[in-house]
């Protein structure tokens, strides 16, 4: 079995943000035109301990060369103020022939830049009407919302003002020292915002990244026409959800575990208030511009199928490159090469 690590998943993906967003995009693909295989996430959680989380997503994806696996991830936001990392994850790939486990990929990076990937895609497929977006606000400090602006640069690059806001002010100082340093090139500026209204006032294209687990915004304090990315999934109130023109990845995935649209639909006792799916926008070779008057909110839940896209990119990088560790002995003796 192949094992991949942090560093060497770091190394195979760095610059290669648009093969990471063409990998994306397929599985999204492949999702609409139901090619995939994708039971219900599993929420592993604590007794007395609400904030900490682990999930499990298997999926299948088809197309041309088909995968299967599982990414495991953890979430627990309390490593932050120890110096860690919020989250921490694994993929097993198993062998499509014989379904035995032929990787296993360190998959922190991997989650993500999927993430962000699908992000940039919904950005990019949603176009505001006066082609005049030049800003983004990203609310919540973190690891996804520094991939999430990497990634909007790629499909975004007339953007040059970058507003940041964090509860937590050194945090925002920090996160925007970082992406002036590494991101903000080109006449780019990045300035921090003191409140969230502020963030969401300053442009028509938001991100939400944030770690809070019930609804706190209501997205009054948007321009008409901003593109909300709700990558958290809880931030927004069901009234601002029932305000919003909605996108989502997969209406059964995202109707579930108290996300916002989940509560929303709850209230209103159905899902008629969800407009389409990001798959379905990408099938369109030219999707119109969005609602110049209402706030568009895009909430992806989050599906294996992405996870395992990227898996498959570093796994065929890896033996290209001859990266990675091959343990042997993990299964029972086989006499034939395992492959995916």
């Amino acid at each position: 079995m192949l094992t991949i690590g942090n560093e060497d998943v770091r190394r195979l993906l760095d610059g290669r943000e648009r093969e990471v967003l063409n990998a994306v995009r397929e599985a999204y693909l492949l999702h609409a035109a139901e090619d995939t295989s994708l039971p219900h996430s599993v929420f592993l959680r604590f007794p007395d301990d609400p904030g900490n989380r682990i999930i499990g997503l298997p999926a299948y994806l088809g197309g041309a060369e088909p995968l299967a696996g599982m990414k495991w991830i953890a979430s627990f936001p309390g490593n932050v103020a120890e110096g860690l990392e919020r989250a921490s994850a694994a993929i097993i790939v198993n062998s499509m022939r014989t379904g035995r486990p032929v990787a296993l990929v360190e998959g922190s990076t991997i989650s993500a830049r999927r993430t962000a990937a699908s992000a940039a895609l919904a950005a990019a497929a949603l176009p505001s009407g006066d082609g005049r977006e030049t800003g983004v606000s990203l609310i919540g400090c973190g690891v996804i919302n520094f991939e999430v602006l990497r990634f909007l640069l790629v499909v975004r690059p007339e953007i040059t003002d970058i507003t940041v806001h964090d509860l937590d002010a050194r945090r925002a100082a920090d996160f925007r020292d970082r992406c002036s340093a590494e991101l903000a090139g080109d006449g780019r500026v990045v300035r921090v915002a003191e409140s969230a209204g502020a963030a969401l006032s300053a442009h028509r294209l938001v991100s939400l990244a944030t770690t809070a687990t019930v609804p706190h915004l209501d997205l009054d304090a948007c321009l008409p026409g901003t593109l909300v990315l709700h990558v958290s999934l809880r931030d927004v109130t069901v009234e601002g959800v029932l305000d919003a023109v909605n996108v989502v990845d997969d209406p059964d995935h995202v109707c579930r575990a108290a996300t916002s649209v989940h509560l929303a639909e709850t209230r209103v006792g159905s899902r008629s208030f969800i407009d389409t799916t990001l798959g379905e926008l990408l099938r369109d070779a030219e999707p119109g511009p969005r609602d110049p008057a209402r706030t568009t909110l895009f909430s992806p839940f989050g599906l294996g199928v992405l996870d395992l896209s990227l898996a498959g990119l570093v796994l065929r990088e890896a033996r290209a490159a001859g990266v990675g560790q091959e343990i042997s002995g993990f299964l029972p003796e086989s006499r034939v090469a395992e492959t995916v």
